[in-house]
């Protein structure tokens, strides 16, 4: 298995101010310098990096530069992560718009894959419907996804209607498109990481690990929370998965490079026995 590791630690996640107006234009972002990011994840032997479909937009007015950080790098874009309401039929357009450019800048950048979260909850309440609506919306995704020859998978979050093991059940018969155990978020929603993973096995197109703390709630480096990763890293190798694991984190107090480096230097240990 290849390792890889996300951008967002460097700046933290944002939304794009123009999609409070303009649903088409709501990417995700990390600010911070991608430069740094990618060059950090490399020197402490990361092989992958994967950003948001925000910061590659930065780049689609100069696409060299991003592939000239890559390459210096030694690093691949394997992945790329956007996400969106889904559940709203008048908007749903226009989130499909935004998401098939994020497609189409992830194949032009060289990913191979594409990771979606979202299914807004309503102030009114979750309904029934609401699953169906992210389920066909989703396939929608997988769709354009394909077009651009990416897999795509759909990654449980915090705050949509994906957040326990009861919503994810209710979610995935009504959707091919494929799984992205995110381990915290698994966790946090209530879930036994590794038991989601061994029961969705033949669903797993990509995989997010991060650590996890309930009190005080927090995400963290490999190794630093209260998650089982032998038992994690067991299940996704009983599954047959044997691709990039892209170790994640959200935020960090310290230095992002430095909690890169403990995750990794964690995770080959791990993988070594």
């Amino acid at each position: 298995m290849k390792l890889g590791y996300c951008s967002i630690t460097w700046g933290g996640v944002v939304g794009h101010a123009q999609g409070v107006t303009s649903v088409k234009d709501l990417f995700y972002l990390t600010h911070g310098s991608m430069r740094e990011a990618v060059q950090d994840i490399a020197s402490v032997g990361y092989q992958g990096v994967e950003m948001f479909d925000g910061n590659l937009a930065d780049y689609a007015e100069n696409p060299d530069e991003l592939k000239e950080i890559l390459a210096t790098a030694g690093v691949e874009l394997t992945s790329v992560y956007t996400g969106a309401n889904f559940i709203y039929a008048d908007i749903l357009p226009d989130e499909l718009h935004r998401i098939h450019r994020a497609a189409e800048l992830a194949a032009a950048f060289g990913a191979e894959r594409l990771v979606v979260g979202g299914g807004a909850r309503r102030a009114a309440g979750t309904t029934d419907d609401d699953y169906r609506r992210l389920g066909e919306a989703l396939d929608k995704v997988t769709d354009i996804a394909e077009s651009f020859g990416l897999s795509a998978s759909y990654h449980p979050h915090l705050s949509t209607i994906v957040e326990s093991p009861e919503e994810l059940d209710r979610l995935m018969p009504l959707t091919r498109i494929g799984f992205c155990p995110d381990t915290a978020h698994l966790a946090a929603g209530g879930a036994d990481p590794a038991a989601v993973i061994r029961k969705y096995a033949d669903r797993i197109q990509h995989v997010h690990l991060k650590d996890f703390e309930k009190d005080p709630f927090n995400f963290l480096p490999l190794g630093q929370g209260e998650l089982d990763f032998p038992d994690i890293i067991a299940a996704i190798r009983e599954s047959g998965y044997d691709s990039w694991l892209m170790v994640e984190l959200d935020n960090y107090d310290g230095d992002p490079r430095e909690a890169a480096a403990l995750s990794k230097k964690y995770l080959e240990n791990l993988l070594s026995h």
